[in-house]
């Protein structure tokens, strides 16, 4: 099988049987998706929708969380993954998304990555989801899932963002990025993936390799 034929065939899977596939993080605008998705990082999304609700409580917009303080923002978030860098990154985010971008979000990825706290990954997620750009985002699940479907040979997300992009059509890539979590947070998952159960194990280059 060649590569251009297990992308069609994986795609096609895609697009007829998880045609909604979309962010499980739980937001109501920009401010609040940059918001979550910066505290996702190395955390779950379920972990994340349970401290967010008391966050934008407290700070509804910008200009509220810049002006918010450490110990008040490390109190709400403490249970998520590396609370104390996250509360530091959030005010400031909020601070240059003010001052900078007069509250804003902008949709560049330069832009989007001169923010505290925001990696290409966080900055690809937001452009994507926000305002519909055609990249991206490659996380420890999107690498891995990439790598053993046989999407990517590459070792590092820049490598398999370069490979997924050139293969998948434009209009298919923000949505690309959500099939290719999900499955991987789901059925590839890193530990006793389900192979058995998974719809894809025809066309995956791993599951083809260990049954020889």
């Amino acid at each position: 099988m060649t590569v251009n034929e297990r992308y069609a065939s994986i795609l096609g899977w895609f697009s007829a049987n998880r045609p909604a596939a979309q962010s499980e993080l739980d937001f109501k605008d920009g401010y609040q998706l940059i918001v979550a998705v910066i505290l996702s990082a190395q955390c779950t999304d379920k972990r994340v929708n349970t401290v967010t609700p008391a966050l934008f409580r407290k700070y509804p917009d910008p200009e509220s969380l810049a002006k918010a303080s450490f110990e008040d923002v490390l109190g709400i978030i403490k249970s998520v993954s590396y609370p104390n860098s996250k509360a530091r990154h959030l005010i400031a985010m909020a601070a240059k998304l003010v001052s900078d971008f007069h509250s804003v979000i902008p949709s560049d990825t330069e832009s989007l990555t001169s923010l505290p706290g925001v990696g290409r990954k966080t900055a690809n997620v937001v452009a994507s989801i926000l305002y519909g750009k055609p990249v991206i985002a490659v996380d420890t699940h999107v690498l891995r899932v990439s790598n053993r479907l046989g999407l990517s040979d590459g070792k590092t997300p820049e490598k398999v963002e370069a490979d997924l992009e050139k293969h998948i059509p434009v209009e298919l890539r923000a949505i690309s990025h959500h099939w290719l979590i999900l499955h991987g947070r789901y059925i590839c998952t890193a530990r006793n993936p389900k192979c058995g159960e998974c719809p894809l194990s025809q066309w995956c280059r791993s599951y083809t390799d260990s049954r020889k």
